[in-house]
């Protein structure tokens, strides 16, 4: 019988998102909610199943992975692209590769990246943490209101220009700079555009808005960090090796700025990482993309294409990487 994996539903929420009941007629369909690193037990997880049903960019599938997976036949990638997949070894071995609909335009990525600025200005998580340990107001800092502070948007695309929106409709000024933006594409888009010094110097919350590439890999660093005013928050709802670790980890346990991420370098974010211990970051479980309509476009069209695949017809195929 074939075998069908889906991988990676940390908040089981998948076997509730679509309707599984014609794939289950004619497949055994295994979830699992944790991630293995270890490509050893990876191999060993997955070497029985034909098909891969993946989300997002959790489990990593190099080609030393996929050359050891002799039964697999299918590989579903959620989402337009995938980055921890090397698509082009998939395809080498003869496996068809489909992929789903984004499920959402950015509003939820978006959404997060401002609540998670709220909840930092306002020392929300310590104030929660401090009423559940039977203290009100004792021990927690007085925060401050965005309106009249600056907002620097670290990239301009689709979900830097949404939360441009969202901090001028709370009075804030916004600018913005990135590698490939112009003083006029800022103006279009409603904000002021500042170079990356001048921008961190004058921000009172900066936001991460960029797509990791090799040229933005490390983007800010810690000359760039050690220009960022004391107690500015810094907001991270894209991807973690934009920033550079050792610095950024540094500048939180010196208390220089506060931090807010959903993302970070290893995920699930290991026990005992510094972040852990950092009592000036925000810290949200890549929650970003993570709203129920997303899951229920990703599994929905999951099913569908393993059930077309089945069929002999597959639908939504993954075009070969340039």
């Amino acid at each position: 019988m074939t075998r069908v994996a889906v991988l990676d539903d940390w908040q089981g929420i998948a076997a509730d998102c679509a309707d599984w009941s014609a794939l289950k007629a004619q497949a055994e369909v295994v979830f699992f909610q944790d991630t293995l690193f270890d490509e050893d037990a990876l191999v060993a997880r997955l070497a029985d199943f034909d098909i891969l049903l993946t989300l997002r960019e959790r489990t990593r599938f190099p080609a030393s992975v996929i050359a050891r997976l002799p039964k697999l036949r299918l590989f579903n990638i959620t989402g337009m692209r995938n980055p921890s997949v090397d698509i082009g070894a998939l395809m080498a071995r003869g496996v068809t590769v489909c992929r789903t609909e984004a499920g959402e335009g950015g509003e939820a990525t978006a959404e997060l990246a401002l609540c998670l600025m709220l909840c930092a200005a306002r020392q929300v998580p310590a104030g929660d943490a401090a009423l559940r340990a039977g203290r009100f107001q004792s021990g927690i800092p007085a925060g401050f209101a965005l309106k009249g502070r600056t907002l620097g948007l670290v990239g301009l695309g689709k979900l830097g220009t949404m939360v441009a929106g969202y901090a001028k409709a709370l009075g804030m000024k916004v600018v913005a700079w990135s590698p490939n933006l112009t003083p006029e594409r800022a103006s279009a888009a409603g904000v002021e555009f500042a170079d990356k010094a001048d921008l961190l110097r004058q921000a009172d919350v900066v936001s991460m808005h960029l797509v990791l590439a090799p040229a933005t890999r490390g983007i800010l660093g810690a000359e760039d960090l050690a220009l960022m005013k004391p107690g500015a928050i810094l907001v991270n709802t894209s991807r973690w090796p934009l920033i550079e670790e050792a610095p950024l980890l540094d500048a939180l346990k010196r208390g220089a700025i506060i931090g807010a991420f959903d993302v970070y370098g290893q995920e699930p974010l290991p026990l005992g990482h510094p972040l852990m211990d950092a009592p000036n970051a925000v810290l949200s479980p890549h929650l970003g993309f993570g709203v129920r309509h997303t899951f229920e476009v990703f599994y929905r069209q999951s099913v569908e294409n393993t059930l077309a695949f089945l069929a002999g017809a597959p639908i939504r195929l993954m075009p070969p990487p340039a």
